[in-house]
């Protein structure tokens, strides 16, 4: 049960819990009055002090209409209600009994909203003076108010000319009091007016008035909230030395500072070790404080300050402190706390950049363990994290736990698994690794995701590229039996593996098929067809393939141009190869290293050693830069054959040898 904090009034008692008068949420008035043997509070309220009646009857009663916490400036509604109150509850003081005496038993009623909007451009204690200098006295209770709005307002001249002019009129009523500066720090920090800090305590000290746990709890703040972490820190120091025993209010401040400074070590450090000290009863022995709950909503509050500053390092763009979270999470679990199920799929929702994989996947691993039950959007989430970051056997690894455990995967995480293959089956495809590819297949099929064209697509490149023509032939067929209807890639590339492995008259059916069942050739299409016919010295079916192409407004490229003249290389044909190359000049297409350097290295063999010669000085002269095959190539043929060359024409032997 929190205490209570007894204002001693000219006109009653103020009676208000010590928290709820730093945190500003709520006071009570509490007066007695005697009917019928009933005695009760005449006004409790929630908010700022709206307006306040005196009763100057011989039974002292002060009333204070309330309106919600909101600014002290602005509308109000009022708010009252009452409950009984024993008087033997509330201590006497000796000026807690006095009352006004004398003339009528009337309420001379205090607009405390209205007063303090007369002073809201005040700056001076002479602004005060003017408008209050026609006003009766006044209980304290009402300018600590008024101070309060005007911090809330982000007005701290009109607060500061009040409490000046509170201290000239200390021979008439006594001056600011303890109340007064504490709701004067709480304006400081309210209205960041962070310079007046130290003037204030400097009155404090002058004025004789000693500071309580309250003012050391508002200064802490007010250090915070201008930055001086450290400061604020160190006010615990200051706490200790002056004698306070520390409320829980300072603790639950202490560990803000660290939250403002996104140390969730140093508040988990400091929290273990307030708990330590806890339980070996050196704090928590007073009976203010029920310490035991005070423990459970510190623990609570440090529990989610660590997953707020996690949140934080997560975010942040311009370092990577996935490392940081991971000790913290590992600290947390030593010390004992341990986040909710949503607090964990939260952090996993700020996991979005690659190194956060590693989070991600310890976030996921903890869930799993400790709670029933997982959010699927985050399963899907870290699902595409894992894509994100190249780990896709871990994402497939929380799909496979979908399917085992729960909760059952929907289309976003069939999409992200399949969209997962695709990129290594075309990474399989671009290394032509296609025994990778088929086993991605085969794990497609094990976990119920069906492949499509695409997938079938790329393990068919790879076995061209690795001219598996075998492999190749049997892809193609489990594509059709699987009910995939073949593409125009997926027949280039079988045409591509059949070419590699000769099998040219097999390449001629699957052309036919092709073109049997409606798929127009495209230019790699064209190109592999291109080389089979070649390859078969099928020169006039090769013409008429050039034609066809024409005629479909598709252009032969320097890639198809270079598998002819390869084609021709391969098998002896050095002068078809010439002719190639000399048509493909005249249909202005420009030949690359390649072309130069098979033609040259065909020509050199073919016992041309001129004729390369000459193509080697042309390329140079086209700014391409050969490779030693065709530098050794031309050297060799022309003293093998008597050749009269200019070596030194053909420039400085290349070191690295280049794609042939």
């Amino acid at each position: 049960m929190q205490a209570l904090s007894i204002w001693p009034l000219k006109f009653g008692l103020l009676v208000g819990s010590r928290l709820e008068f730093e945190l500003d949420c709520s006071c009570s008035v509490v007066s007695r009055k005697i009917r019928k043997r009933h005695s009760f509070v005449q006004q409790v309220c929630f908010g700022s002090i709206s307006s306040l009646i005196l009763d100057s009857s011989n039974t002292s009663k002060i009333l204070f209409l309330c309106e919600p916490k909101r600014s002290l400036l602005r509308s109000s509604v009022g708010v009252g209600w009452a409950t009984e109150q024993r008087e033997e509850e509330v201590p006497r003081e000796e000026d807690s009994t006095q009352a006004v005496t004398g003339g009528d038993k009337t309420n001379a009623r205090v607009n405390v909203r209205e007063l303090a909007y007369s002073l809201r451009a005040a700056k001076t204690a002479d602004d005060v003076d003017a408008v209050l200098k026609e006003k009766k006295e006044l209980p304290l209770q009402v300018y600590c108010a008024m101070i309060r709005g005007f911090g809330k307002d982000k007005r701290l001249k009109p607060a500061m000319a009040v409490v000046d002019w509170l201290k000239r009129k200390k021979s008439e009523s006594g001056g600011p009091n303890l109340f007064i500066y504490n709701s004067l720090l709480g304006a400081v920090k309210e209205s960041s007016g962070f310079g007046e800090t130290e003037k204030i305590l400097s009155d404090m000290e002058e004025e004789g008035i000693v500071p309580n746990i309250v003012t050391y709890n508002t200064l802490m703040a007010v250090y915070m909230e201008e930055g001086e972490f450290h400061k604020a820190l160190g006010v615990l120091d200051l706490v200790k030395e002056k004698g306070f025993e520390p409320s829980p209010v300072t603790y639950s401040t202490a560990l803000l500072v660290y939250r403002r400074m996104e140390d969730g070590m140093g508040a988990l450090e400091f929290f273990v070790e307030l708990r330590e000290r806890y339980s070996k009863r050196e704090i928590g022995n007073d009976a203010e404080h029920d310490w035991e709950f005070e423990f459970v909503k510190l623990e609570n509050f440090v529990g989610r300050i660590c997953y707020q500053v996690m949140r934080r390092w997560l975010v942040r763009e311009d370092e990577n402190l996935t490392t940081k979270v991971l000790k913290l999470l590992n600290a947390m679990d030593n010390a004992g706390l341990r986040p909710s199920r949503e607090e964990h799929e939260r952090l996993i929702w700020a996991c979005t950049r690659d190194e956060h994989y590693v989070v991600g996947k310890e976030l996921y691993k903890r869930i799993r363990e400790r709670f029933p039950e997982i959010s699927l959007s985050v399963c899907n989430h870290l699902i595409w994290l894992m894509g994100k970051a190249k780990k896709w056997w871990a994402a497939l690894e929380i799909y496979e736990d979908l399917l085992d455990q729960g909760p059952e995967p929907n289309n976003m995480s069939y999409e992200l698994v399949v969209s997962h293959f695709s990129i290594l089956l075309s990474a399989a495809s671009k290394r032509g690794i296609w025994r990778w590819g088929v086993k991605l297949l085969n794990k497609m099929e094990d976990k119920g995701l069906k492949p499509q064209s695409r997938h079938w697509n790329a393990v068919l490149v790879a076995c061209s590229k690795a001219s598996e023509t075998a492999a190749a032939i049997q892809i193609f067929k489990a594509m059709v039996e699987n009910g995939e209807k073949p593409t125009v890639i997926s027949y280039g590339a079988l045409l591509s593996a059949l070419e590699k492995g000769k099998l040219y008259d097999e390449a001629f059916r699957v052309w036919n098929h092709m073109i049997k069942v409606g798929i127009e050739p495209n230019l790699h299409a064209y190109t592999i067809m291109s080389s089979v016919l070649t390859g078969q010295s099928k020169f006039n079916l090769l013409d008429t393939l050039f034609k066809e192409m024409a005629s479909k407004g598709v252009e032969p490229s320097v890639v198809t141009y270079n598998a002819v003249i390869s084609a021709c290389a391969r098998n002896g044909l050095s002068g078809a190869a010439y002719e190639w190359f000399n048509r493909m000049r005249g249909e202005r297409v420009e030949a690359n290293e390649i072309t130069y350097e098979v033609l040259i290295v065909a020509l050199a063999d073919d016992a041309k050693p001129r004729l390369a010669y000459e193509l080697h000085l042309k390329a140079q002269g086209e700014g391409l830069e050969l490779s030693a095959k065709a530098h050794d190539a031309v050297v060799r043929s022309a003293e093998s054959y008597g050749a009269t060359i200019d070596v030194n024409l053909l420039g400085p032997r290349p070191e690295k040898e280049k794609r042939g």
